[in-house]
């Protein structure tokens, strides 16, 4: 049970997801200070308020009363400031960067040039694809033959062909 969830937690998607919770916390802390502190009092004065977060509008009694009965719009319109501002960011800090890195690597490849080094060995995916390949031929990488039903090398005993991994073949 403790290896499976090391093998989880060392995989490089759960890090890669923490790293982006931590980012991102601090990240929105930063955005709700910029609404705070600069937005929300910037359009709480359109609203005649001192503060956009404290915008209501009082529906029976007086303002500020404790038997009154008020809408807090103006905390409804920051949320959807601050929500804006970061997907705003998001996009043009994420987005936008990781798309002109696909389209450069995709005109790259168009090119004929490698996006990747030259001795970057293949990824596992790339393995998994050429085997599969080979597989489907019925041929080894080495030139002999396959038996496509158990995937293993076929000798050449006497003539005929054989998937005992006993036998030799001969030279």
């Amino acid at each position: 049970m403790l290896k499976g969830f090391k093998e989880f937690i060392l995989r490089g998607n759960v890090i890669d997801l923490a790293v982006a919770v931590v980012i991102g916390a601090a990240f929105t802390a930063i955005v709700t200070a910029l609404v705070n502190g600069i937005f929300n009092p910037v359009i709480g004065l359109l609203f005649d308020s001192g503060d956009l977060s404290q915008a209501v509008w009082t529906i029976r009694g007086t303002p500020g009363a404790d038997d009154a009965v008020e809408i807090g719009y103006g905390s409804v319109i920051a949320a959807i400031i601050q929500f804006l501002l970061v997907a705003l960011v998001v996009y043009f800090a994420l987005i936008v960067p990781m798309n002109y890195l696909k389209k450069n690597a995709f005109w790259k490849k168009q090119d004929g040039e490698a996006p990747v080094a030259a001795d970057t060995p293949p990824t596992e995916l790339e393995l998994l694809t050429d085997i599969r390949d080979l597989l489907a031929k019925g041929r080894a990488n080495d030139g002999t033959e396959l038996d496509t039903a158990t995937g293993r090398h076929a000798a050449i005993v006497d003539g005929g062909v054989s998937t005992d991994p006993t036998e030799s073949r001969p030279n």
